[in-house]
């Protein structure tokens, strides 16, 4: 059956794109993280010149364990609560809560590449050797873990656009005063 215009009547309960997106994205999240925080916790090697090296030791380390762990239960939460009618018209708390994870992700990320290089690379200046050519396996499953780890980020920025989008397109732009003149001239 077609309407006036000759085309094919549209589903009023077809899903909107972008949430489909959302719900991809936040779902994505979840085996990142948690393929991240498996990789961080269960990375050691013994050596038997330097001894045992083990994500516990590194401070850096258990703090993006706990970073991944905070997304993949916000994003679990996210996406139970996006499916419920009652928080979709909240998308501030959706805004709000993507903002926070992607920038403790960002952090959490920045301190795994400082260790990372100074692993691979060392520091002369204050004697520290490099230890990935003693530790060649930690290194290995270290750099795996942060790349899932910054897959994970990058869902969460797309995921900071597309909840920024949802807020602010609630509101209308800002008209300027009358008899104020507009300042390009026009």
């Amino acid at each position: 059956m077609r309407n006036r215009e000759g085309n094919a009547p549209t589903s009023s309960k077809k899903v909107p794109v972008l949430k489909i997106i959302d719900c991809s994205l936040r779902l994505s999240v979840i085996p990142l993280a948690v393929a991240s925080i498996w990789l961080t916790v269960t990375n050691q090697e013994d050596n038997s010149t330097y001894g045992k090296i083990k994500f516990s030791n590194i401070i850096g380390l258990k703090y993006m364990v706990c970073i991944s762990a905070i997304a993949a239960g916000y994003v679990l939460a996210a996406t139970v609560f996006s499916l419920l009618r009652c928080f979709m018209t909240k998308p501030w708390l959706f805004f709000v809560g993507d903002q926070v994870v992607a920038c403790l992700m960002v952090t959490s990320m920045a301190a795994v590449v400082e260790i990372l290089y100074l692993a691979y690379k060392g520091d002369k200046e204050v004697t520290w050797s490099e230890a990935c050519t003693s530790y060649g396996g930690f290194c290995s499953r270290l750099k795996l873990a942060l790349a899932l780890h910054a897959l994970a980020l990058c869902c969460f920025f797309v995921l900071a656009v597309i909840s920024a989008y949802r807020a602010f397109s609630m509101f209308e732009p800002p008209i300027p005063p009358k008899g104020v003149e507009d300042e390009r001239g026009t």
